[in-house]
């Protein structure tokens, strides 16, 4: 968010939150992108905040089927309604704040917890998106010149390219496919002291578990049962297309992001072996 939206994303926080009878006297950033995340001193709350018409209650509905469910997920500040509140053009959830015990989640942990997350989510029967969508929308970041200005033309034509045979190679294997997290990557999932848990659940599709996978480290991977290895690198590349296209995108405001945009297609069109999400994050952010 820009500075002026930041200031009144805060400030919407805060007053939803002292409206509640939550003392609030401060709040800390831990994350901006397209949807705002603060700690709220000093009641301890976790607030997101997105602007009106993004699927916040939605996340705050799924995230309550799924703890039901038994998944380790994240769950709903229990001090207030499970609801998206509104106020001056944005829509504010409350979460749990869970304070972090360990810096990474071990890899055998990771894998149980995302085990454990797939099992409970094939036990919930929401309509939700096919990966395919998400595959769609960073074709239309590439289609549009628009959208994404500063891509030349070949490389839009390679991405683009990519982006269609991995579609249509991942959907020709006719794997299982069932409701996954969608971006169940370090960043969103926390080291707690009842154990892991997945939070950010807006991503949600469905799809074959591999594409879940393609998003964690190589080391969570091996401690995964059963799983399909071809169809795995597979979505590992096709993660890296879909963020190569998101970096594009004129609006994206990954920090670095023209670098990381060139990075990927560097690695895209270098060939196997794909490397994972955290690999390419230390590599191209070291340089």
């Amino acid at each position: 968010m820009d500075t002026a939206d930041l200031t009144r994303a805060i400030a919407a926080a805060a007053s939803i939150a002292a409206s509640l009878d939550l003392p609030t006297d401060g709040a800390v950033v831990l994350h901006d992108s397209n949807r705002l995340t603060l700690r709220l001193t000093p009641c301890g709350v976790l607030a997101r905040v997105a602007p009106m018409g993004q699927a916040a209650q939605f996340e705050v509905d799924l995230a309550q089927r799924l703890a039901e469910a038994g998944c380790p997920v994240g769950t709903v500040e229990p001090r207030v309604g499970p609801r998206a509140y509104h106020h001056d053009g944005f829509a504010v959830t409350l979460w749990t704040y869970y304070e972090p015990v360990t810096p990474h989640v071990p890899p055998a942990d990771y894998a149980k917890a995302l085990a454990q997350l797939h099992a409970g989510m094939r036990r919930v029967a929401v309509a939700s998106p096919r990966f395919t969508d998400r595959i769609a929308e960073a074709q239309e970041i590439v289609a549009d010149s628009d959208r994404s200005p500063e891509l030349t033309e070949a490389d839009r034509a390679f991405l683009s390219s990519t982006l269609d045979c991995l579609r249509r190679t991942i959907e020709g294997r006719g794997a299982a496919e069932q409701l996954l997290h969608g971006e169940p990557h370090p960043g969103n999932v926390l080291s707690t002291a009842g154990g892991p848990l997945f939070i950010d659940l807006e991503t949600y599709c469905r799809g074959p578990v591999e594409f879940d996978l393609a998003h964690v480290a190589e080391a969570v991977c091996e401690h995964y049962p059963d799983v399909d290895r071809d169809l795995l690198d597979a979505c590992r590349q096709l993660v890296l297309a879909m963020v190569a296209a998101w970096r594009w995108d004129r609006d994206d405001r990954f920090p670095s992001g023209r670098r990381f945009g060139e990075g990927l297609l560097r690695l895209l069109r270098g060939g196997p072996p794909w490397p994972t999400l955290d690999v390419v994050t230390s590599r191209l952010g070291s340089r």
